[in-house]
């Protein structure tokens, strides 16, 4: 007619639908390749980090005169382990490990989240200047402070002992009160409102209402707490001199001196060691993401 022909690539109001429907598929391709580009380097990654255990057990489980000459052993045995629990007093240094380990994970929990609280939900001048001084003991390295901490220890009497590995965590620690105060934060200000409505006292909103509602939280600082005690070995070795009392990271070390030839031995009794944290952080992962996230959402 007397009007200009359409083209026939275009549409109602100028879109191109077989352009666009180019584009999106095309897209999608795109979209896929970088995926697979990330998991495929995640995956490379995991088998890296993942190689080093992997090795343990295999040493474990590998007959001795195999252990540095073959990857992959001819048969497996089951010998380094019985042989690595009877030479190696496991039950005694599990014990002791046990033991520091549940003692810093409750004061930890005590101290860390008293002090998140006061930090928190209590306003009071020079809150945030005592937080900012907190953080900064963070950049101190523990090699500092140990040989000033060893000596008020053995002036207190505590050298050989396991108060030395203990009451500092009834004392706080940087970091933890550091999550928890985030995560404090994240919390509605009116369920303390309420309950102050109620008659409860500071400690009763911090003990019934905030650490109900911070399980994600506290479980983080629990995990991380048991795994530094449990992988601690510069504390015992300091501060411990009786093997009866040594934890199972320093026990190994001196398997290791006393048996140092035996080397599927020791990478049993490493093995025996590992699994249970494996295992922990295995079953706990969910809530230790979910605190960790939700610590950060406010600052």
């Amino acid at each position: 007619m007397g009007g200009r022909a359409r083209s026939p690539v275009s549409g109602v109001a100028g879109v191109t639908f077989p352009n666009a429907m180019l584009i999106e598929p095309s897209a999608r391709k795109s979209s896929r390749l970088r995926l697979a580009i990330v998991y495929a380097a995640l995956i490379v990654l995991s088998a890296i980090s993942f190689a080093p255990f992997v090795w343990l057990v295999m040493t474990s489980l590998k007959p001795e005169a195999e252990t540095f000459s073959r990857v992959i052993p001819s048969r497996l045995v089951l010998e380094n382990y019985s042989r690595g629990l009877v030479h190696f007093p496991f039950a005694l240094y599990l014990r002791n490990t046990l033991v520091l380990c549940t003692a810093n994970v409750v004061g930890s929990i005590l101290s860390c989240s008293l002090v998140a609280y006061g930090l928190a939900r209590i306003p009071w001048p020079g809150r945030s200047a005592l937080f900012a001084l907190i953080l900064s003991t963070m950049m101190l390295p523990a090699q500092v402070t140990m040989v000033p901490l060893f000596a008020v220890f053995k002036w207190l009497g505590w050298i050989d002992t396991f108060l030395p590995l203990t009451v500092p965590a009834f004392l706080g620690n940087a970091f933890f009160v550091f999550l928890l105060r985030q995560f404090f934060l994240t919390l509605p200000g009116e369920l303390s409102d309420a309950a102050r409505l109620d008659g409860c006292s500071e400690f009763d909103i911090y003990r019934r209402v905030v650490l109900p509602l911070a399980t994600p939280a506290l479980a983080t600082v629990a995990l991380f707490a048991f795994l530094n005690t449990w992988n601690d070995f510069m504390g015992p070795l300091v501060y411990l001199y009786d093997d009866t009392k040594f934890p199972l990271s320093l026990g190994l070390a001196m398997f290791t001196s006393q048996y140092g030839s035996f080397w599927g031995q020791l990478m049993a009794v490493s093995t025996v060691m590992t699994v249970p944290i494996l295992v922990l952080f295995f079953f706990t992962q969910r809530t230790f993401i979910q605190g960790i996230t939700m610590s950060g959402i406010k600052g």
